[in-house]
């Protein structure tokens, strides 16, 4: 796949804000790398813009949780599970991700971001239990949310930080902050074996995944950071979480829609 030099440096700026976002709220990642992809970059395979995503996405959300581990804010043994259970899922998820139609699948997927953001909307002040650990009650949860959001993450093609947050709290009712940190253990290994199905069918492009790549540890850097600040005010990295949801759910529905000459 060739790309001219000014789309290289779209990527570059695109990778910055992808690290920006995984850093800040453990998600968005291929929620925003897909769109940007297709519509800023101007890759014009849909599968191609997944599979480069997948993999940028993975490598972007284990630097981001080299950051948020130093910070404390990663519960290791939930997150294991539920990463776990879900790599299962993503392998099942995207391999029939691959035999849909890919302007259908950003229409489904900008639908169920829709979905994920009332549901946060409606719980945004909640506390959770700092102290939660892996135990006999939860481990059930975990295992199930994992296994779920593997699939669906693996079927639409995304590292899944947007279903994997509400996914951990629901299953621990561990704070936003600790659901990020650790939301990205799952996000790197559902990302990568998204990316692995992908890269079997010749669905990546490797000079602008590192291009990515590049720019999004240097954005994810500064998304940590910003992330402990608006943690220290009740709700706000909630609400924050939601916005982002709904303005890029909007964007990909809205050229879903014309894509298919449904508007």
């Amino acid at each position: 796949m060739t790309l001219s030099l000014l789309q290289y440096v779209l990527g570059l700026l695109s990778g910055g804000a992808v690290g920006f976002t995984l850093g800040l709220v453990g998600g968005g990642g291929s929620i925003l790398a897909v769109p940007l992809m297709v519509y800023v970059v101007g890759v014009s395979n849909p599968h191609v813009a997944i599979g480069t995503s997948a993999l940028s996405v993975a490598v972007n959300a284990a630097s981001n949780l080299v950051n948020h581990a130093r910070r404390g804010n990663v519960k290791w043994r939930c997150a294991l599970v539920f990463a776990c259970a879900g790599v299962i899922g993503a392998l099942v998820g995207s391999t029939f991700g691959k035999l849909v139609d890919g302007q259908r699948l950003l229409l489904l997927f900008a639908l169920l971001m829709v979905a994920v953001g009332v549901a946060m909307l409606r719980r945004r002040d909640a506390g959770g239990d700092p102290n939660v650990t892996l135990n006999a009650k939860n481990a059930p949860k975990l295992t199930m949310a994992g296994a779920i959001t593997g699939a669906l993450s693996g079927f639409f093609g995304i590292g899944g930080g947007f279903l994997i947050v509400p996914g951990l709290m629901a299953s621990t009712r561990m704070p936003i902050l600790y659901a990020v940190g650790s939301s990205l253990v799952a996000v790197a290994a559902f990302g990568l074996t998204t990316a692995v199905n992908y890269a079997w069918s010749g669905w990546i492009a490797w000079v602008l995944a590192a291009i990515f790549i590049a720019g999004g540890i240097g954005g994810g850097l500064l998304g940590a950071r910003v992330a402990v600040r608006a943690n220290a005010h009740k709700g706000t990295l909630n609400l924050i979480f939601v916005v982002l949801i709904f303005i890029v759910a909007a964007y990909m529905l809205l050229r879903s829609l014309r894509a298919l000459n449904l508007v």
